[in-house]
């Protein structure tokens, strides 16, 4: 009986494994991040205006283009990135006005005025475009201020974009998983990938490795995921897609070749995200319609729904068209509904037929053991009966064998063998209204 009630209680547990396992893959977090990290393009145009020997002479050079990684805090525009990744033409530095000049170089003219155009733009992975202005900078701690934080909040006229959960850093501990995502120059430049690729969001993984203070006395994560130039103002997220910090500075080598060092590269706890954000009016809790849709689906894709996740990934191509992840995910859709894969055995349901299985043995070997019982008495009872007015007749129907071999007599007891009752001449003549105890082995 023991050991079948420890069957139950393990097929019970094995069959509520599923339902208690609320968290979600790596894969699915990283695919419902991607969509909300984006490319900031800075860049400073200008005229520049030469002294020639024949007159003044107008030109327009290259302008200075730098680019960064920035990420959708809110469906409705709001954009973070680094400060370092848009002071460029924030705050163009007098180096700018000097590339400008030389770019425009003529022989045997001399520079004279140069009329800065500085812009910020944000490239979605789709390709789109979309002009931003600087609402909140905080210039890095090697900038300006020895006391900034090296961060900038963008303004885009935007609805329903795809956005990110900010997590808690204070509960980061050394060890967790951690997973940058962004837009190294090495892959935004690489001349083996087409347009499209270029502005997809790549993911880089490692761990946190350290907590340490930047030169201000400011708290920064170290980790050792990957990053290069590019990857700045990249959303660091934990194994469950919320943010947990924001990619600032990679480590250098001190070598004539400057490369970069990897298992070294620091982040911008969220925390300090939090405290930047205080009194922008910027809403953390504005819900997004791309997001609903887009998580549907991946939800429905992984456990297998296919006929919904394709209603939901419509949806969300319809608020975000040609997104790589939302095109991707809905060929695969379709050609899974196309060519269903087998069906995996369903043990789930095979354990709760088990556990219902196991539960009626139980109860039926309960009930019989019950009814076998019904009438069975204890010592203690017998003793109570015995020390009361109404004593009861107690019969000793142990076998004449056992009987006789035995030591144990109760006083006052008649031993009838069973043989005898059976036989029905036992000779008892017992009134009706005594109580009968039969004592047995």
């Amino acid at each position: 009986m023991a050991t079948m009630l420890r069957l139950l209680a393990v097929a019970l547990a094995l069959a509520a494994v599923p339902a208690l396992a609320q968290t979600i893959s790596v894969q699915e977090a990283l695919l419902r991040a991607k969509p909300a990290v984006a490319v900031v393009i800075t860049e400073v145009a200008g005229e520049v205006t030469l002294h020639c020997p024949g007159g003044q002479v107008k030109v327009t050079p290259d302008p200075v283009r730098e680019t960064g990684t920035g990420w959708f805090v809110t469906p409705d525009g709001w954009v973070i990135t680094n400060a370092h990744v848009v002071s460029l033409a924030h705050r163009p530095p007098q180096s700018v006005t000097s590339r400008l000049a030389d770019r425009a170089a003529r022989p045997g003219c001399r520079p004279g005025a140069v009329a800065l155009d500085p812009s910020i733009s944000v490239v979605l992975s789709n390709g789109f475009r979309l002009p931003a202005r600087v609402a909140k900078y905080s210039p890095p701690v090697a900038g300006e201020e020895m006391s900034g934080q090296d961060l900038a909040l963008l303004r885009l006229e935007a609805a329903d974009m795809p956005s990110l959960v900010l997590g808690d850093s204070m509960a980061a501990r050394i060890g967790d998983p951690l997973h940058v995502v962004g837009f190294p120059g090495v892959v935004l430049t690489h001349e083996l990938l087409n347009a499209t690729a270029r502005v997809e969001a790549s993911v880089t993984s490692g761990a946190i490795s350290g907590f340490k203070q930047d030169r201000a006395g400011q708290p920064v994560i170290q980790t050792d995921a990957p990053a290069a130039w590019g990857n700045s103002g990249g959303p660091a997220l934990d194994h469950q897609g919320r943010v947990i910090g924001v990619l600032t500075f990679v480590t250098l080598s001190g070598g004539d070749q400057g490369g970069i060092v990897q298992g070294f590269n620091f982040v911008i706890p969220v925390q300090t995200v939090r405290e930047f954000l205080e009194g922008t009016g910027v809403d953390l809790d504005a819900p997004s319609r791309f997001n609903r849709a887009w998580h549907a689906a991946l939800r429905d894709f992984f456990a297998g729904r296919h006929a919904r996740a394709a209603a939901a990934l419509e949806e969300a191509n319809r608020l975000m068209p040609e997104l790589p992840d939302v095109r991707r995910l809905t060929a695969e859709n379709e050609e899974l509904i196309r060519n269903p894969p087998p069906r995996p055995f369903p043990w789930r349901l095979a354990l709760g037929i088990a556990a219902a299985a196991a539960g009626a043995v139980a109860a039926a070997l309960l009930a019989v053991r019950r009814r076998r019982n019904r009438f069975r008495i204890g010592p203690a009872e017998v003793k109570r009966l015995l020390d009361g007015p109404d004593p009861p007749v107690i019969i000793d129907v142990r076998d004449s064998a056992t009987y006789e071999r035995s030591p144990v007599r109760i006083p006052d007891a008649r031993h009838v063998p069973p043989e005898t009752l059976e036989s029905g001449d036992a000779g008892l003549d017992l009134p009706r209204e005594r109580t009968v105890v039969a004592y047995c082995t």
